[in-house]
């Protein structure tokens, strides 16, 4: 069971922190997809001290997207506790703390994963935090900072006594990035030895996925990263295999157009519109994955800066692909190019 402050929830769907793509949008899009927890994008400390604009907007949050945290991070402990301190006046569910964070800008300055080379220090950062806030704290890891270093179990029974009151574990050392098998083998491990909730985080892309992580490891919830950017119906599915053993909603190409120009709205809405348009670039590969001459209309959609042509577009595609499927019987219009 994910219990974290007033948050209590079975088999826990969660959101993964991702720079530069878990905006207020894309946490709409997912929460109706079934998504139970989402998180900001990570938050600069240092940036938030200094009171920089572009840091500050990432704490933007809204009701309909709650339960929400607000994921901070840093090396300095006095940055920490009084960026948690501005995070908390946004009135987020929970706060919480990258100790994951693989890229060597943040990592080798001793932020996010840089932090298991000091578990003692990474334990007083916690502690000092949760004595600064009033709400929940929780923490998101590794396993270790290479295979050599793996020290999880350790990491675990501090974070539980620094007062964290949920773990999530990235099943992959520092080292490792986004390579390699992710080792769930650790999750079981972990939870024999703390006694608050241990969420999974790593090698999850499919429905078939989440339900595998917690019949194998008993994880309290299951966190997705990647998985949800090419795929934001994840959730919906996982919900469904787990509730009733089978995936009942099918993925038509229109429901994946429909959703890319929703998607697309919502950035809109938060942005002005080129600067909404030519990022979400990077989701069409996503949105478009197989269907029928798809390598095509993604090339024309980068031609354009804002929502209209895009619309027509889409919907002059998602025209021909019901076309084609009427032309052809039986033929699965929704295949690999």
């Amino acid at each position: 069971m994910f219990t974290v402050g007033k948050i209590e929830i079975e088999k826990a769907l969660l959101l993964a922190p991702m720079e530069d793509i878990t905006n207020i949008a894309f946490r709409k899009l997912c929460k109706e997809m079934g998504a139970d927890v989402v998180y900001t994008e990570f938050v600069n400390s240092n940036g938030l001290v200094r009171n920089d604009k572009k840091t500050q907007k990432k704490l933007t949050i809204s009701d309909e997207e709650r339960p929400v945290g607000i994921q901070i991070y840093g090396e300095e402990i006095d940055a920490m506790k009084e960026s948690a301190a501005i995070a908390e006046t946004e009135q987020p569910d929970l706060i919480d703390i990258n100790a994951g964070c693989w890229v060597k800008k943040v990592a080798n300055r001793g932020a996010g994963a840089g932090l298991l080379k000091d578990p003692p220090y990474m334990q007083k950062m916690v502690e000092e935090i949760v004595k600064t806030v009033k709400l929940p704290v929780t923490v998101k890891t590794r396993i270790g900072w290479d295979e050599n270093s793996i020290m999880i179990i350790e990491v675990a029974k501090r974070m539980e006594d620094a007062g964290a009151q949920a773990l999530t574990v990235h099943c992959r050392t520092r080292s490792q990035a986004h390579k390699g098998e992710a080792d769930w083998s650790w999750i079981p491990k972990i939870k024999e030895v703390v006694s608050i909730p241990v969420v999974l985080n790593g090698g999850v892309f499919s429905a078939e996925d989440v339900k595998r992580a917690f019949n194998e490891t008993g994880a309290d919830g299951v966190m997705i990263a990647r998985g949800a950017i090419e795929h934001p119906w994840i959730f919906t599915e996982a919900k469904e295999l787990l509730t009733y053993g089978k995936i009942k909603t099918k993925i038509t190409p229109e429901l994946r157009i429909k959703t890319a120009l929703k998607h697309l709205k919502y950035e809109i809405k938060i942005k002005e519109e080129r600067r909404a348009v030519i990022p979400f670039r990077k989701f069409y590969t996503g949105y478009l994955k197989g269907l029928y001459g798809s390598s095509k209309i993604r090339q024309e959609l980068m031609k354009y800066e804002t929502y209209e042509p895009i619309e027509e577009i889409l919907m002059n595609y998602l025209a021909k692909l019901k076309q084609y499927e009427l032309l052809n019987t039986g033929k699965k219009i929704e295949k690999e190019e």
